[in-house]
């Protein structure tokens, strides 16, 4: 079962200032909506001036807007190369699927060894999406058709939510938060469990890429000194203080954990598309300037907040 990515009804914290830093967003070279340049075109809009793109397990975007005669970036404008690992804790069946969300922020886009790591993951992605739609059609919930101008070799946009919005544009589901709660969600017919690296080897994986680890929309970490224990032993370097979902006190309650145990807070909408727009997204996440500020320094990129 997905996230609700959306700010919470109740106990929301609202943005004192618009955020000019979103260090968690996806774009269609995985599970968003929204082209590469089409984000950034919506981040600028809305007055954000850093952009982490964190798609699962690709680069693909990053490499995409700053290849040789892409449209230059906006002046004053920082673009991340981040990728969102998603780390398999096989001994821990209480957590959401049994993962850990691991981002990197600011990993060389041109580490060979990285990009074989990230291709062994593709891979097995491309393996479970085969597999999930085997057992949807064992099932009676069929969505070939509207995946036959899928391209299967395009393992970036292989998981979940492709499958999950095929299956309501073949009306077996009202919507996407629907398909992953009553049918590909965790124990439904259509799941299978996640093949993917575990969390040290992630960490270990980004951090030789030279990036910036980040535990992403983990609210219960407070609760869990063991595995968190495990996680800075390995390199853990971060974690997401504010996430779109989180409420006011959940906010508080990790912006402690972060300072208690030296961990760079970060922030960002986690944004995908299916429950609205960008502006939307930004205008329920609040990463205040001193947040953004402490990741752009752990990440060399001071020049834009030196010049506010």
């Amino acid at each position: 079962m997905p996230r609700d990515r959306r700010a919470p009804a109740r106990g929301r914290l609202v943005p004192s200032s618009p955020s000019n830093a979103d260090f968690h967003a996806h774009t269609s070279r995985s599970d968003g909506l929204l082209a590469p340049i089409d984000l950034v075109s919506a981040a600028v809009a809305a007055g954000v001036r850093t952009l982490a793109l964190t798609d699962h397990d690709t680069l693909a975007g990053y490499r995409e807007l700053v290849a040789p005669g892409a449209p230059p970036l906006p002046a004053g404008f920082d673009l991340v190369p981040g990728v969102e690992i998603n780390a398999t804790v096989p001994d821990a069946a209480d957590l959401p699927d049994g993962e850990l969300h691991l981002i990197g922020l600011g990993v060389d886009p041109g580490a060979a060894a990285f990009e074989a790591v990230l291709d062994r993951q593709r891979g097995a992605r491309r393996r479970r999406f085969e597999r999930m739609l085997a057992k949807l059609r064992e099932a009676g919930l069929p969505v070939d058709a509207q995946l036959e101008d899928l391209d299967r070799n395009d393992d970036e946009s292989l998981g979940r939510p492709t499958i999950a919005r095929a299956l309501v544009a073949a009306g077996f589901a009202r919507d996407v938060q629907d398909a992953f709660d009553r049918i590909v969600g965790h124990g439904r017919p259509g799941y299978v469990r996640r093949e993917a690296m575990g969390p040290v080897d992630a960490l270990a994986a980004i951090r030789r890429a030279g990036g910036l680890p980040v535990l992403a929309h983990f609210a219960t970490a407070p609760d869990r000194p063991a595995l968190l224990r495990d996680l800075l032993d390995a390199g853990l370097a971060g974690i997401e203080v504010h996430h779109r979902s989180f409420d006011a006190a959940t906010v508080q309650r990790m912006r402690v954990f972060a300072a208690a145990h030296r961990l760079v807070p970060s922030g960002g909408t986690d944004f995908h598309g299916d429950e609205g727009s960008y502006a939307e997204a930004i205008g329920e996440t609040w990463v205040p300037d001193e947040v953004a500020d402490e990741v752009r320094r752990a990440l060399g990129l001071l020049s834009w907040a030196a010049a506010r």
